[in-house]
């Protein structure tokens, strides 16, 4: 028996999230069918990140484990053989029989992606979320900064989040303007249900001037998901990539 582990990338539109789930259609639920036929054996994958329905992914990390004789690093080209166009294995690799993806030490990377102009681009139309309203662009990346560090984050999570423990830990959040493109860039060293897309939805009304740029340490401390602004859509929001720094 051996762990694999792959680096999948898909685009989410018509999935319902990446966790299987009675009666809709997710990433997960394709990939381990795909596998469990190409290796014949039942196959369940444990995914890094279970991102939520219409979120991307360039590079979420899944393992499971397997008896095939298959080469690890050949079981990506045999797979994408079969998946639909829109999920794609980037890559495959043995790793540690105790590596587990979601409980080990690591660095994620979101972006979410605002279409800000006076008419929607058809083409980003699935990629970004589109805000006519003209976005001040320093006063977000002023009120980016006040996120950075270890915070208790749950003024920024669904109230539907199961974990007890709302304590992470932000590194860096950048804010990209190209024309009408804006990217919202956060690395930290995990998320919360919804917590990406929240705090998204608060730095959008900050640079609508509908929120003041200075209110994130108290809407931090107040611990209340009422204080903070609204969960921007889900198609705005790509997962970018997981780093394990202890993985050789």
């Amino acid at each position: 028996m051996k762990r694999i582990m792959i680096v999948v990338a898909y685009e989410g539109t018509k999935y319902c999230g990446w966790q299987s789930q009675p009666n809709q259609i997710t990433v997960e639920e394709v990939i381990n069918r795909e596998l469990s036929r190409l290796l014949t054996e039942n196959i369940e994958v444990i995914g890094a990140s279970r991102t939520d329905s219409g979120v991307h992914a360039m590079g979420n990390v899944a393992v499971f484990d397997t008896e095939t004789r298959i080469p690890a690093e050949k079981i990506c080209y045999a797979l994408n053989v079969s998946l639909p166009e829109d999920i794609v294995v980037q890559s495959s690799r043995e790793v540690p029989s105790d590596f587990h993806p979601r409980h080990c030490d690591s660095i994620k990377t979101y972006e979410y992606k605002i279409w800000n102009a006076d008419f929607i681009q058809p083409f980003n139309r699935k990629y970004t979320h589109f805000v006519y309203k003209n976005l001040d662009v320093d006063a977000m990346q002023r009120a980016a900064a006040d996120f950075l560090g270890t915070h208790c984050f749950t003024s920024f999570c669904s109230t539907h989040t199961q974990v007890q423990d709302h304590v992470r830990t932000i590194y860096s959040l950048d804010i990209l303007k190209e024309d009408h493109l804006l990217t919202i860039r956060i690395r930290g060293n995990g998320f919360l249900y919804n917590m990406v897309r929240i705090i998204a939805g608060t730095l959008i009304k900050i640079g609508m001037h509908e929120m003041s740029e200075t209110c994130v340490p108290s809407i931090l401390e107040a611990e209340n998901r009422e204080a903070a602004g609204p969960t921007a859509p889900a198609q705005g929001l790509t997962l970018v990539g997981i780093e394990y720094p202890h993985l050789q």
